[in-house]
């Protein structure tokens, strides 16, 4: 191009992030910077979601300290960039900081503060947000809140409160689940050594299982050395397309652990071959 305007950096900025290259993404913001463009909302909402990616909290830091100079950390995509940055980076406390002081917050920002404080093993801060979330008239709930709370009863192992989130999703707010809520809540049946539940979920989802339902049934099986389920489980991986190595590593320690060598080396040599 022979001109390039702020537009044209952040869609490139934009672009590189939304496809995971953090590190592409990074080096156009470093170049845009050196052409002597300085960074708006939008260009701080990519760079912030790319620190969140690469978990360098640092950086993160200076783009925070960056953005109240702008005087635009009131703003709620900023925040909420800012919640989840912090939560993917490890500091939970920052991440609950940033929340509280979003004067209006919207379900992205109450989505990603549940999500955050879930894979933070804060599953009942967690829930909490999430009941002062439905008490938010100007808040709806989505598929993305309901992984976050889902995920949250998984890490407490609150099965039963999990399970009536399923059904009133779907019953009181009409949202039909999607293939990564019904991993959700195979991995918290799973979790729990209800495999039989677990089983019949499967069984009865109207979507095809992916690797990462069965990848769920098989961390279950590892946590309670369910060695006669993992045999089932592999069988059925095999009709799955794309499989990442992860699923033959978590194999490979349930045979180990039950003594099934041969078996154990068969899932280590699949690994080399994911």
């Amino acid at each position: 191009m022979p001109k390039r305007n702020l537009v044209a950096w952040n869609s490139m900025i934009a672009g590189y992030n939304q496809n995971d290259q953090v590190e592409e993404a990074l080096g156009v913001f470093s170049d845009m910077f050196v052409s002597g463009f300085d960074p708006d909302k939008a260009t701080f909402l990519s760079v912030i979601s790319t620190c969140g990616k690469l978990g360098d909290l640092a950086l993160g830091q200076s783009f925070h300290a960056n953005v109240l100079k702008m005087n635009i950390r009131k703003d709620v995509a900023i925040g909420t960039a800012l919640v989840d940055m912090y939560a993917k980076c490890g500091d939970a406390e920052c991440a609950r900081k940033v929340f509280s002081k979003l004067k209006t917050k919207d379900t992205m920002a109450w989505t990603s503060m549940i999500i955050g404080l879930a894979m933070h093993g804060d599953g009942e801060e967690a829930l909490q947000t999430f009941k002062r979330m439905q008490e938010d008239a100007a808040s709806s709930l989505d598929q993305i809140t309901y992984i976050g709370v889902l995920c949250a009863c998984s890490h407490v192992g609150l099965v039963e409160e999990g399970q009536r989130h399923f059904t009133e999703m779907r019953n009181v707010y009409g949202i039909e689940p999607t293939i990564e809520l019904y991993g959700c809540m195979v991995d918290l049946l799973s979790r729990a050594g209800r495999f039989k539940e677990a089983e019949r979920l499967v069984e009865q989802m109207p979507i095809q299982p992916n690797v990462a339902v069965w990848g769920a049934l098989l961390n279950g099986c590892e946590i309670h050395e369910n060695v006669d389920l993992a045999d089932q489980v592999r069988r059925h991986i095999r009709e799955v397309e794309t499989v990442g190595n992860g699923v033959y590593v978590l194999l490979s320690n349930i045979y180990a652990r039950a003594g099934k060598w041969q078996e154990a080396k068969m899932a280590r040599e699949l690994v080399d071959e994911a």
